[in-house]
């Protein structure tokens, strides 16, 4: 990331990362799967088939609360039914009339699908349970701006088990931030297009203050869904979806623009299924089975790139026409394994890799993921950047060069053998875990050890490839990043759709 900043040199003004879209979801312990309410109602000696008599006067709650708000607030709940309207368009639309001040904005409700559960007897066994079912009931959208999280949005279900979805923005949470540090900015449509201390802004983007955030969904929580003061424990919250966004931020329209279309027009071709697992921080393996792949469209506001693998996709775009945008989408935290305290039934506990949970808890540690994701994807781009400048690369390396008593021949753009070593060494997955004479063999098979030795010791000679400290272990230099991507773009972009056309 920091060679493709170099290279823009003072047509950068910053660069920041930080969360921005973040959905949350929150359970009430007691009834939060089918078993749990179960037990809830049978402790309170309620018949399980009289589930649904148990939740009406909850629901009559909710809506009471709700309709009590509206009406202390001077709001009238806007129910949607066919509109075509987004409601962040009609949230921009009050906002722009009644200003930025914290406190309630609007209220809509709808009629949307929801969990639940229906009794049911198990004849064979002779015993009535609850399985989880689903169903419509009443929603309510209570849209409000916090004094910490800006403009946030709670989704509060009318029906058991009342499981809420919170949303809030990290840009906005940020923005808070920053003019409580007295830290000048100018925030547009979820993008900072300017700071006045892009070091400072960093470090508190990276302090991500989750136990304020659980105060603030405590409070916000037992405020619009009262249900929650009938049972013993309070709302647990959990990751629905988050996103973690790396803005480069240029000073001109112009300067963004001619790098960007060149850029995203040779990483549909470039990125491949292992790229985007080693962006990602995963090994691709023949046992993987989920959907991955890259999408290209074009959009009102410009082109968009995106690698998705399983639940998890990393996307370029360009915000505004003055940020480079790359954002990494987790829509199942679980995809992510690192290392952490794993407890087992027994109540032994042990540290080792293992999924992460998706407590909100487990923000801060998704955050450094999610990051270092975005900056291999740029570190990765770096090396598509600039092909003029490939090319001068790799004239300079197609000159025979001597060390000691031996010399060595360059490296040609057209020879198939350098071109299969070009391609074997770009591997993305060697970009995290280095590669060994062995690696390349398994790529190269028809070549022995001997044989990938010696092209291994040309291309440490030409300066393509490092050694690192006493052991077998190679990285490419930054100028083989270059040289080789430049190769493969050439024969991939040029030489190769030129000669079908003829």
């Amino acid at each position: 990331m920091l060679e493709l900043i170099k290279r823009f040199g003072d047509k950068v003004i910053g660069v920041l990362s930080c969360f921005d879209r973040v959905v949350l979801m929150g359970t009430i312990p007691e009834i939060r799967y089918a078993g749990a309410m179960a037990k809830k109602l049978r402790s309170l000696g309620i018949r399980l088939f009289d589930f649904t008599q148990w939740a009406k006067p909850l629901r009559e709650e909710v809506r009471n609360n709700a309709e009590r708000i509206a009406r202390e607030s001077g709001l009238k709940i806007h129910h949607l039914r066919f509109t075509k309207r987004r409601k962040d368009a009609i949230i921009k639309e009050i906002i722009k009339e009644r200003g930025c001040h914290p406190g309630l904005v609007h209220i809509f409700s709808a009629m949307e699908s929801c969990r639940t559960y229906k009794p049911w007897h198990d004849k064979t066994r002779g015993e009535t349970i609850l399985k989880p079912s689903s169903g419509r009931c009443l929603h309510y959208y209570f849209y409000f701006i916090d004094n910490l999280l800006g403009l946030c949005y709670l989704r509060v279900p009318t029906w058991a088990p009342f499981r809420l979805q919170f949303y809030f923005n990290g840009h906005n949470l940020l923005a808070n931030q920053l003019s409580k540090s007295n830290i000048d900015f100018t925030l547009l449509d979820n993008v900072f297009t300017d700071i006045s201390n892009f070091k400072r802004a960093q470090s508190k983007a990276d302090r991500f203050p989750v136990r304020s955030i659980k105060n603030v969904l405590r409070r916000y929580a037992r405020e619009f869904c009262p249900v929650v003061r009938h049972f013993s424990s309070s709302y647990d919250w959990s990751i629905m979806q988050a996103e973690y966004a790396t803005d480069i931020i240029f000073r001109d329209r112009s300067d963004l623009s001619l790098f960007y279309e060149r850029i995203v027009r040779t990483a549909i071709h470039a990125v491949k299924p292992k790229n985007i697992a080693t962006f990602l921080g995963r090994k691709l393996t023949g046992n993987y089975e989920g959907e991955m792949g890259t999408k290209f469209n074009v959009r009102v506001e410009g082109s968009r790139i995106l690698h998705h693998m399983g639940p998890v996709s990393i996307k370029m775009y360009d915000k505004l026409g003055i940020v480079l945008r790359v954002e990494t989408t987790i829509n199942d935290v679980s995809f992510f394994k690192h290392y952490r305290r794993v407890e087992h039934r027994d109540g032994t506990w042990e540290m080792k890799n293992a999924p992460m949970k998706k407590t909100i808890f487990s923000l801060p540690d998704l955050m450094k993921l999610a990051m270092d994701a975005n900056r291999r994807y740029l570190d990765f781009l770096s090396t598509l950047d600039d092909p003029s400048e490939g090319y001068q690369h790799l004239e300079r390396i197609s000159c025979r060069v001597r060390d000691g008593d031996r010399s060595y021949r360059g490296f040609n753009l057209f020879d198939g053998i350098d071109l299969d070593l070009f391609e074997a060494v770009a591997q993305g997955e060697w970009m995290i875990s280095g590669f060994r004479n062995r690696n390349i063999r398994d790529l190269l098979p028809r070549k022995n050890s001997g044989q990938i030795g010696r092209m291994l010791k040309r291309l440490h000679t030409h300066k393509l490839i490092k050694k690192v400290g006493k052991t077998y272990k190679y990285y490419l230099t930054d100028l083989g990043k270059r040289a080789v991507a430049a190769a493969l773009v050439v024969r991939e972009l040029e030489v190769v759709p030129t000669l079908a056309d003829a």
